[in-house]
């Protein structure tokens, strides 16, 4: 065999393995984004969690990537994750998952960093809070509830799966302050998630709960816990419960989940993972996931979730000043 053909055929290999390693490329083998993380800002088992794997499986199951590999970084509401995703500038192979709560977490911690410094890649979902209330609760409407919290506000003790800052704080506060009760009266308590807050509303250790209804449905179903209203624009379904507009208070809140990739993250490579992303919204199992989940279909990229992200930054920011925790 002449010598330069035996050289070239030594070189394909190699050649081989440095394009498949090359940045984001489409898939394994011509299908799908390939080497992508997808980092995850709090404990396995929680909603970014449950959102991103979901996500995650959708997009590998359908070929939209290759394998990606979901990580959970954990510490204080997200600020960890998010100070990670910050110190990967530039990086082309990292996405995480985030939320309300991450915005709210980055004011509480005292973190100098903001979800909007980031590289937006897309909003995916939002999803309702509820005003919930024990069964027993002599609260038989929300205005029982908005009645009995304006005459007195430290007697009523609201209980929520946040940390002050997460969308479970957030949203009484904005109830407050839309009926005329000061937040700063208003009588708060963190439970670390929405198991130990079901264990403190069904043991008449709290009046009332903010939360995510998606861990409640067997409770609810069960006649254990009612729900009073929902915060978003339209009732739910299977929940017979009226929105706050629909009860006179004019607001409406969600809570909403998106994936950002870190600062500088090149043009390409944010456009590939737009695309990838837009491809999994238009899939039947992605919508058979909303579904399941009780997730609103909230899909937005480019400038409108730029813009979103600011004003989020703003709106958290404003409220938590308020209260006089930034």
């Amino acid at each position: 065999m002449p010598r330069r053909l035996t050289v070239v055929l030594a070189l394909i290999p190699l050649l081989v393995l440095a394009l498949a390693s090359c940045g984001v490329t489409r898939g394994d083998e011509g299908e799908g984004l390939h080497r992508i993380r997808m980092m995850v800002p709090n404990s396995p088992g929680g909603g970014y969690d449950l959102t991103a794997r979901s996500a995650v499986k959708i997009m590998e199951e359908t070929d939209i990537t290759g394998r990606v590999e979901v990580f959970n970084v954990i510490g204080a509401g997200g600020t960890v994750a998010m100070a990670r995703l910050m110190n990967e500038a530039g990086n082309d192979d990292l996405m995480m998952m985030m939320g309300l709560g991450v915005v709210g977490a980055m004011y509480t911690n005292g973190s100098t960093d903001r979800v909007s410094d980031a590289t937006p890649l897309a909003k995916i979902v939002e999803e309702q809070e509820g005003i919930l209330v024990p069964a027993d609760s002599p609260f038989q409407t929300v205005g029982d509830f908005v009645e009995a919290w304006k005459a007195d506000p430290s007697s009523v003790t609201i209980g929520g799966g946040s940390s002050p800052g997460g969308p479970d704080h957030l949203f009484p506060m904005e109830t407050a302050r839309t009926v005329g009760v000061d937040p700063t009266a208003v009588n708060y308590v963190s439970y670390d998630g929405g198991g130990d807050l079901l264990t403190a509303l069904l043991g008449n250790k709290i009046s009332v709960g903010t939360s995510g209804l998606g861990e409640y449905v067997d409770q609810i179903e069960a006649g254990q816990v009612r729900v009073l209203a929902v915060s978003g624009a339209e009732r739910l379904p299977d929940i017979d419960a009226p929105t706050l507009t629909e009860a006179g208070i004019d607001l409406q809140f969600t809570n909403w989940r998106g994936v950002l990739a870190p600062p500088g993250t090149p043009e390409d490579v944010r456009a590939q993972m737009v695309a990838a992303l837009t491809e999994l919204h238009g899939t039947d199992e992605w919508k058979e996931a909303l579904v399941t989940n009780g997730w609103i279909d909230a899909f937005e990229t480019g400038p409108a979730f730029e813009q979103f992200l600011r004003d989020q930054d703003a709106r958290v920011e404003s409220t938590l000043t308020e209260l006089g925790l930034v």
